[in-house]
């Protein structure tokens, strides 16, 4: 569910704040355990980019998570930062 009154986390601070910092798990050495460069990790974590679906799959594995819990963070990130300030009435679709 995306929060009505903020914006979701970017998945790259759930990386940082709830996996590596707890582990005491350094950037670097999380880049070399998945044989990635350091550089996309590093823009993860400053919200530079985004969760593709490998990194899902690589921090899934990594973390025993699932790829849908990486790629739900992105999503939900994502459409809080899309939001359209208008609504637009719904369409009426019934069939006369």
């Amino acid at each position: 569910m995306i929060p009505r009154n903020r914006i979701p986390s970017h998945p790259g601070k759930v990386l940082l704040n709830e996996f590596l910092l707890p582990a005491n798990i350094t950037q670097v050495k999380f880049a070399g355990y998945l044989k990635i460069p350091l550089q996309r990790v590093n823009e993860i974590i400053r919200g530079k980019r985004g969760i593709t679906p490998e990194t899902a799959w690589l921090f899934s594995q990594a973390f025993g998570t699932t790829p849908e819990f990486w790629i739900n963070l992105q999503s939900h990130y994502d459409l809080a930062q899309c939001k359209p300030i208008t609504h637009i009435k719904k369409l009426n679709l019934e069939l006369a």
